[in-house]
This record gives C-alpha cells, sequence and structure tokens, in this order.
C-alpha cells in the first residue's frame, strides 16, 4: 500500500463528507510532496528487518504532524506565506478559521493512528506516542517556532542557527527514523546512529532550504523565496559557498552514522536523493 493511500484512508474523505474541514484537511495532507518523513519511517524499519506494512501507520502519523506544522507555519500571524508545494497555502485556500481547525484535526489524528497501529505492541505504540509529543511540543517544533519568531533582526552564530534548526526540522526527523528503527527491533546503540543519521540529515536540510529561499524563484522552488532575507540564515552569515559546504559536511556525517548503524544501503541513498534537485521537498 502506498503512503498517499493509507494517509486518505486515515481522514474523513471530503468527497463522502464534503465539509470544509475535511476539504482543507485533505488539500493540506495529500498535496503534492516526497513524503520524506514517513518514508524516513519506512526505510529505517525495513533496514532493520520489520515486514512491509508494519510501519506504516506510525509513518503516516509523522506525514501528518508535518503537514500540521506546515499550515500553521504558514499562517499570516507566523510566517503570511502564499505558496506552498507549488499551490497556495491551506489558509488561503479556505481560510484561517479551517486551516487552524485542520491543523489541531491532523496532530490529533497522528496520535490516534499511532495508538490504532495493532501490528504493533502496546508499549512499543506508547513509547513512539511519548517521543512524538516531545519532538511536537516546548522542547520541539513548537518552541523552534516561537524562537524563529523572536528577534529575527537579531544575528544569529552557525551554531545558534544550528540549534534553531534541529527544533524547527530535525526533531520531527528524528522522531520518524528512531520509530521505524524501533519497529524494526534496532537495538540501543543502532537506534542512537539512527538519531543521528537523521539530525545531520535535518540540519543538511534546513541549509539546502536556505538556498533555495536565496537563491531560486517561487516558481522554481514551489513555494515563497526570499522571506529570510531580513533574517540570519547559514547563507547570511558565511554565504551560499561556505553553506553548501557545511551542508555536505552534515551530509557525510549522516551517512557515516549510517555505516556504523550497518544499514548504509537504500536507507543511504534515499537521503541523497532528496539532495539532488532544487526544487523543495518538504
Amino acid at each position: 500500500m502506498s503512503i498517499d493511500r493509507r494517509l486518505a484512508e486515515l481522514i474523513p474523505s471530503p468527497s463522502r463528507e464534503p465539509t470544509s474541514l475535511n476539504g482543507a484537511t485533505f488539500y493540506a495532507l495529500l498535496a503534492p510532496g516526497k513524503r520524506f518523513r514517513p518514508m524516513l519511517t519506512l526505510l529505517c524499519a525495513e533496514a532493520f528487518g520489520a515486514p512491509p506494512g508494519k510501519a506504516m501507520d506510525v509513518a503516516c502519523a509523522m506525514e501528518m504532524v508535518h503537514a500540521a506544522s506546515l499550515i500553521l507555519d504558514d499562517l499570516p500571524s507566523m510566517d503570511d506565506a502564499r505558496m506552498r508545494r507549488g499551490r497556495p497555502t491551506t489558509h488561503r485556500e479556505f481560510g484561517e478559521a479551517q486551516a487552524i481547525l485542520a491543523s489541531v484535526g491532523l496532530l490529533n489524528q497522528a496520535f490516534a493512528s499511532i495508538a490504532g497501529a495493532e501490528a504493533l505492541p502496546l508499549a512499543l505504540r506508547a513509547q513512539i506516542s511519548g517521543a512524538l509529543a516531545q519532538a511536537v511540543g516546548f522542547h520541539g517544533l513548537v518552541a523552534g517556532q516561537a524562537l524563529d519568531l523572536q528577534d529575527r533582526d537579531r544575528q544569529r552564530t552557525p551554531e545558534e542557527i544550528d540549534a534553531l534548526n534541529h527544533q524547527k526540522t530535525g526533531v520531527l526527523m528524528i522522531a520518524a527514523a528512531e520509530s521505524g528503527a524501533l519497529i524494526g527491533g534496532a537495538s540501543p546503540a543502532a537506534c542512537a546512529e539512527i538519531g543521528e543519521f537523521a539530525r545531520r540529515l535535518g540540519l543538511a536540510f534546513q541549509i539546502r532550504d536556505d538556498l533555495i529561499d536565496a537563491e531560486d524563484s517561487t516558481e522554481l522552488a514551489g513555494k515563497d523565496t526570499g522571506k529570510d532575507a531580513a533574517m540570519t540564515t547559514w547563507v547570511s552569515a558565511v554565504g551560499a559557498r561556505k553553506a553548501a559546504a557545511a551542508m555536505e559536511g552534515h551530509l557525510d556525517e549522516a551517512e557515516a552514522a549510517l555505516v556504523r548503524a550497518g544499514c548504509d544501503g537504500r536507507l543511504g541513498r534515499f537521503a541523497r536523493s532528496l539532495f539532488m534537485g532544487r526544487k523543495a521537498a518538504a
């Protein structure tokens, strides 16, 4: 079963229940994208021997959280974005109220999907739910977005930028990857290396996003660009060439972590493929 097909099964269909809320939810969740985070979950589970499909509902939960965070990030009170994934943002298409409600609904459905993953032991479902809640909450995505909104005109060091990027992007990638590894039965040592792989991947991904924002058009990127001009990014702090070098350094460290975990094959190729084109992969 494909990720998109299972995502559509886990939320109310606007074709069966034609409400604005269901339409906004479907629009945000099933928007064109590479399904990066759920693929991390599925590939990490596969790398450690999980049978096909065992991690699917957890993978879909990761995409639900990501879609919910994008809806909120794009709101006028946040980043005030016009475009996302090559089309109008959810609030521009359905209004702010329906967009916010769709985000809340997706966030809750993510945890319901994990709770209902009957192929997994109850203790593992609880462990994954707790880790995902931490990734979303006051030390994760929420905290990262709040920090991003504060003092945007203040100059940040590369280390401070990485810390912000980790909260905005890395924590959910770590939750997605480690959840897959746990479902596959990875050892604690291997799970730690998978976490390091995802942390480095998240840092590289955000630098790539900074490069796209600084150098590409909205049409090429599929989302608004030039919105980070007033804040400190890797590109504004050290220049595009050094930023690209830092990105490559994180990718090298990510690959090294996979080698230590013993699963650098398909998973490593997938990670590298995300950086081959310039179009945003979120």
